[in-house]
């Protein structure tokens, strides 16, 4: 497995990840799929007090091989944007888990997270 995990954080099959503090939902991609993209450079900056649906599209990444479309691991609203990925995509591929957050969601349903996978969930799902 050439890729790493976080542990203690919550992994979507779309490759998005989250971490919970209480109600405030910090999203990013993983470092799998920040690999699988190669050089990420762009990342569509996301609205602020945009609202957001688990599992529905709420922006896209591109990178010098694709361009793909980032869904929501929970439902509501997006409260903060990281600035610094929306200025230096690269972030992503440096740090995909502290750096390169890309949204903090304030969340409406904190039992959608049951929907998603563990980290060791997640590492035998991309074992495949």
């Amino acid at each position: 497995m050439g890729y790493k995990l976080k542990e203690g954080i919550f992994y979507a099959k779309s490759d998005e990840w989250v971490s919970l503090n209480e109600d405030i939902a910090t999203v990013g991609i993983s470092d799998y799929a920040q690999d699988k993209l190669g050089d990420i450079v762009y990342l569509e900056e996301v609205t602020k007090g945009k609202k957001v649906k688990q599992g529905e599209v709420f922006t896209t990444i591109e990178s010098v091989k694709a361009a793909s479309d980032l869904n929501a691991p929970v439902s509501g609203e997006v409260i903060e944007v990281n600035a610094d990925v929306v200025s230096t995509p690269s972030i992503i591929n440096q740090d995909p888990y502290d750096k390169g957050w890309i949204v903090k969601i304030k969340v409406e349903n904190p039992s959608e997270v049951n929907n998603l996978m563990s980290d060791k969930e997640y590492s035998e799902y991309r074992k495949e």
